[in-house]
């Protein structure tokens, strides 16, 4: 899709309505004193306003409606404009204070993304990241992400590049906020993990729009987002609101038995940990929370007793014998070699042909 370019017609100057109300008086050969006396006005509020130094009010409009017959809302529309131009210019001053800031952020991959329009003018390029972010300055920025007491700077994976890391979790929630999401349940919740199980088997152009459906019947908002350079994200947990859980992935690392487990990883955050918390994947991040999502995305994905018995059964784990292993299950054969080379039970570069690479379309 073809990045939307904005067009925005920005007047070099607005001049005050004063100005316009002088032609006026000039044109009906009326004096500022006379002006004054029909509407009741003090002549100091009249040569203010010609002046430029004070506004035309909504009842001075009104007033000079009725005396110069030009309508009340000629005069509020041209003060309105005259208001806004003004206001624009401040903040556009402002703007241009940083300039340092915005050269700090991935701007070229969030247009790739779609995820800022695609603008030349400095100006209205940090317009349009503010409005990307929902702030107003870099001082929000810092308020709402940087800040030492908010959990995102519990992650190393955050500490390593912030602004970038923060504009891919911005992209999640902006994603997010666009599904229907029913009220959070979560024995319902639990209860089609076990479906999705079985989608472990399918092509990524089946599964991914049925995962997004199922997720939402149940309170999760789940959103796939392009990983950013500089970001080793591989999924984020965390909660918009009491009734609504996000899983955002990352598609970083896209073998399938990987998008599997951190799938199932963070599912088990939602469920086994408190609405407070947020987790930000990537690699050497571990705690004991981090600990309990692995085991269980481990033992969802395949059952503890029926893992006992195919490792204790199988002499040699070759492709056909965990081929059938995993369809007697009903998962995907590649979960069953990733997890083999990661207890070690064979070699990282062994049966890696049963391991699909996925290539999720962003919308």
């Amino acid at each position: 899709m073809a990045n939307k370019v904005i067009n925005e017609y920005n007047p070099d100057t607005v001049t005050h309505p004063g100005e316009t109300l002088i032609d006026v008086l000039e044109e009906k050969g009326m004096s500022q004193a006379e002006l004054s006396e029909r509407t009741g006005r003090p002549k100091k509020t009249i040569n203010e306003i010609i002046k430029g130094k004070t506004s035309i009010t909504a009842e001075t409009a009104i007033q000079f409606e009725r005396v110069l017959g030009i309508p009340a809302s000629f005069w509020n529309s041209r003060q309105r404009r005259y208001d806004e131009f003004i206001a624009q210019k401040s903040e556009e001053d402002k703007l241009m204070n940083y300039r340092q800031w915005i050269k700090a952020l991935p701007i070229k991959e969030m247009i790739l993304n779609n995820w800022l329009p695609d603008i030349k003018q400095e100006k209205t390029l940090l317009n349009e990241v503010f409005k990307y972010f929902g702030i107003n300055s870099p001082e929000e920025w810092t308020s709402i992400w940087d800040k030492p007491s908010v959990a995102y700077r519990q992650s190393k994976a955050f500490n390593k590049n912030p602004i970038s890391t923060s504009v891919w979790l911005r992209a999640g929630e902006i994603e997010a906020q666009k599904i229907q999401c029913k009220p959070y349940d979560r024995i319902r919740f639990r209860e089609i993990l076990n479906q999705i199980k079985s989608l472990t088997r399918k092509e990524s152009e089946i599964f991914v729009e049925k995962m997004i459906e199922m997720c939402a019947s149940t309170g999760v908002a789940l959103v796939f987002i392009p990983p950013l350079k500089g970001v080793p994200v591989y999924g984020v947990t965390r909660w918009l609101n009491p009734g609504k859980a996000l899983i955002q992935l990352s598609l970083r690392g896209k073998y399938e038995d990987i998008f599997w487990f951190t799938f199932f990883h963070e599912a088990g955050h939602i469920l086994l940990h408190g609405k407070r918390d947020v987790f930000i994947e990537s690699d050497n991040e571990k705690n004991d929370k981090e600990t309990e999502a692995d085991v269980f995305a481990r033992d969802t994905l395949v059952l503890p007793e029926e893992w006992e018995k195919f490792v204790q059964e199988s002499d040699t784990f070759s492709a056909a014998t965990i081929n059938s292993f995993a369809k007697h299950i009903g998962i995907s054969p590649a979960i069953i070699v990733g997890r083999l080379q990661h207890e070690h039970k064979i070699g990282f570069s062994q049966l890696n042909g049963l391991r699909r690479k996925y290539e999720l379309a962003h919308k």
